[in-house]
């Protein structure tokens, strides 16, 4: 079951939507794009302290932007900026078009927040805190379909303090969306929800993306932000240092080799025969520190079949979100947000 939609949802770019658009010509075929966030030069200060500093950044209507950084990296500012919580010092954001300060009220018809924990009073259930935020809109979702999509069907009448974590997360999501939002911003949507939980929320995500939603997402689960990020923006110590889709991040032009094999290999016997060094960068895991041609990627296979040893992972050129991470984050201090 989808998230059902009426004759004349939220959930979509239609007219109602006055974004900046931006074109570019595909052959014959001109593509319009059309932004839900922009975010230019934005910088946020607490007393002497600047969290964010001169950031820009975009998000399109019907992708999902992932934003990522280690605590301190200035995410929690920039969001809280975006929702119209937090006042920039310098720069400029626009949601929908519309300033989230001096425009709260009109953004808050159009936009849904998630919060990683609270929001929902102790003792209520899912279906009396569904059917009070769908008060508050002139066109909500059904709360009884929206408790069918999440999964919350069996626990509708249990108080918000007696459910698991991954349920008390599903009905968040749920309630961030019961306004029928144009953006939707998500703190840690899956952060303890287990297996068949996570996929639920995965496929929600996509759904709304399919309808025209922007959707925001910051996670430390870098895992699940490369299942669901069309487009990535990484933050360090308030800076802007990586934004591009998923794909162009993790392939880049990484020039190296990685592989996964038993652990304690001969590195130094593969180093000689490939001229390159290599390093187990943790138990089973290898890096050979060399152009990703493929002539070296079949020295290493072969070298690997002549011994017997499974290859479990190939990389070549390509790296996993967690490596593109790393390496641009590598001086984290590990501080909180100011």
């Amino acid at each position: 079951m989808s998230i059902p939609r009426r004759a004349s949802p939220a959930f979509s770019s239609s007219s109602s939507v006055r974004s900046r658009l931006g074109s570019s010509t595909r052959g014959t075929v001109a593509c319009r794009v059309v932004l839900a966030v922009d975010v230019r030069d934005l910088t946020v200060r607490y007393g002497s302290v600047t969290a964010v500093d001169g950031i820009s950044f975009t998000a399109e209507l019907g992708r999902v932007l992932v934003l990522l950084g280690p605590n301190g990296a200035g995410k929690t500012s920039t969001v809280e900026t975006l929702e119209g919580y937090r006042r920039p010092a310098a720069g400029s954001v626009e949601v929908l078009t519309l300033d989230p300060i001096r425009k709260h009220r009109a953004l808050t018809r159009r936009m849904g927040v998630m919060l990683q924990q609270g929001g929902v009073y102790p003792g209520m259930t899912p279906l009396e805190a569904l059917r009070l935020f769908a008060a508050y809109y002139a066109d909500p979702l059904a709360p009884d379909d929206l408790l069918e999509r999440m999964g919350l069907r069996e626990v509708c009448r249990t108080v918000w303090r007696r459910l698991s974590g991954g349920e008390q997360q599903r009905l968040s999501l749920a309630l961030a969306l019961i306004g029928r939002p144009e953006v939707v911003f998500l703190d840690e949507p899956t952060a303890g929800v287990d297996v068949g939980g996570r996929r639920v929320v995965r496929e929600v995500i996509r759904e709304l993306c399919d309808q025209g939603v922007c959707v925001v997402v910051t996670t430390h689960e870098l895992d699940e932000a490369e299942r669901m990020a069309d487009d990535i923006v990484i933050l360090h110590r308030g800076h802007v240092v990586a934004h591009g889709s998923a794909a162009d991040l993790m392939t880049g032009t990484w020039q190296e080799i990685r592989f996964a094999a038993p652990p304690g290999i001969d590195v130094a016997g593969l180093a000689a025969r490939l001229e390159s060094a290599v390093e187990e960068v943790t138990p089973g895991e290898y890096v050979v520190a060399a152009a990703p041609t493929p002539a070296l990627v079949a020295a290493v296979t072969a070298w690997l079949a002549e011994r017997d040893l499974a290859l479990a992972d190939l990389r070549a050129g390509r790296q996993r979100l967690e490596d593109v991470f790393l390496q641009l984050t590598a001086d984290d201090r590990g501080e909180d947000d100011a």
